[in-house]
């Protein structure tokens, strides 16, 4: 840097965002999240596989600790911290974690809000329902603002810097191909498997009310005085329901044999136990919706789901595929909402070690890096490296069993030196005076 350089300082350029022609007011302002009530209704509430993977997802996750760090030293007394054990008087800081992980998984969309406008250091964090945010777009990817929107009225609008996005607002979103403001739900991708499942569910239902013999034809062919086909009058059409429906229907009645007078003829069409067993669709529906959560099947109960050899292997997985990106994402998204509020280098990081699953592979990484050092691949020093330890002194050299020696060509003058064995004084011996002369 040169000497004039503090006296004439160049100004900081402001980059704007690219400038997007697809994004209008009235494309945006009166979406929101329209299919927000029918996921949480259809889907969390009266699907039991979608509310067992929001669950699992949301509790999973939000019991990972989260630790705070000031460049490489970790902070046990700091005020950050205390926000986020306590956000606000309301909410622990599981149950906030776990809301907003379960917004995430309903709606693709969670909204941060936080109590101060301005650059200071929040005291409370609140989660906003994601179906209640409206987004005004701005011709660029970053919104003009975003609306707070109860019973169609506005209650508040919380605009955003177009140079930086920072907002008083939070938005944390999955990833969506074809909107670039609110994110992609798993129920949305699941939709089809879901109805599946729920209507599937509602048919076994109605065949238990029905006794499982809903299917059947009665015929009504009476004829008159000249042979003329003759039809029921609506009294007696409504008297003959009312008299099936309280003499056969129900679980009740079931194979309860029906007796018929007059022209009346009954065909049984009921189903037989193969077609009646929904069983296998079911679970096939089942394991879709679990597959677009990212959950593997045995974990919500799926039988003859052994892709997994355990339990524990299952959990592992979970955590791999599913759990640790979605808190990298989180954890990267409360970074950039949080620490630039607070005087030094702040970070917030979760404590991965933490996870009970994660035992099992870091009993194997363990086993690993022994076995690396044992046989003089790795230094004890990378070990300890690898397994997040501090170095220790003359931890640098490389050890390998004693009975390994180097491959390599051999000398041929050594090999005729030891042609002829030799004393303990380096003579050689004479092998007759040894073992004697054999006689011809």
């Amino acid at each position: 840097m040169g000497i004039l350089d503090k006296f004439f300082k160049k100004p900081i350029e402001k980059k704007e965002s690219p400038t997007v022609m697809i994004n209008r007011l009235e494309a945006y302002m009166g979406k929101s999240n329209m299919k927000y009530k029918d996921f949480a209704k259809e889907g969390y509430q009266d699907n039991a596989i979608v509310h067992r993977c929001v669950k699992l997802i949301s509790d999973s996750a939000s019991a990972v600790k989260l630790k705070v760090f000031d460049g490489d030293i970790e902070l046990e007394n700091h005020e950050l911290l205390s926000l986020l054990e306590r956000p606000n008087p309301l909410q622990s800081g599981g149950e906030y974690f776990q809301s907003l992980y379960a917004y995430l998984m309903i709606s693709g969309n969670s909204y941060l809000l936080r109590d101060t406008e301005t650059e200071k250091p929040p005291r409370e964090l609140y989660l906003l329902r994601p179906d209640r945010i409206k987004i005004k777009s701005s011709s660029s990817m970053i919104p003009d603002y975003y609306c707070y929107v109860v019973d169609g009225q506005t209650i508040n609008e919380y605009p955003v810097d177009q140079y930086t996005g920072q907002s008083q607002l939070k938005q944390i979103k999955l990833w969506n191909p074809l909107d670039d403001f609110y994110g992609c739900s798993p129920i949305l991708a699941s939709a089809y498997n879901i109805d599946q499942h729920n209507l599937a569910g509602l048919h076994n239902v109605a065949l238990l009310k029905n006794g499982c013999t809903p299917s059947g034809m009665l015929k009504f062919e009476p004829k008159d005085e000249t042979g003329m086909s003759a039809t029921l009058t609506d009294d007696q059409r409504a008297r003959l329901l009312e008299d099936l429906e309280q003499r056969f229907q129900g679980s009740n009645n079931s194979g309860r044999p029906m007796l018929l007078e007059g022209n009346f003829d009954y065909t049984q069409l009921g189903l037989n136990p193969k077609d009646m067993d929904f069983l296998e669709l079911l679970n096939l529906s089942a394991r879709e919706i679990a597959l677009c959560f990212g959950v593997p099947a045995q974990l919500i109960g799926i039988p003859e789901a052994n892709t997994y050899s355990n339990m524990e292997t299952a959990k592992l997985a979970l955590y791999e595929e599913t759990i640790i990106p979605l808190l990298t994402r989180v954890e990267s998204d409360l970074n950039e909402f949080l620490s630039p509020l607070y005087e030094g280098d702040i970070q917030i990081k979760y404590d991965l070690t933490s996870i009970p699953a994660m035992a099992e592979k870091t009993k194997q990484i363990y086993a690993n890096v022994t076995q690396a050092v044992q046989t003089g691949i790795m230094t004890r020093n990378e070990a300890r490296e690898k397994l997040g330890l501090d170095e220790i002194e003359g931890g640098d050299e490389l050890y390998i069993p004693s009975n390994l020696f180097p491959i390599g060509e051999v000398d041929a003058s050594s090999v005729e030196d030891n042609d002829m064995p030799v004393d303990a004084e380096g003579n050689e011996k004479d092998m007759k005076l040894a073992y004697g002369e054999k006689e011809k």
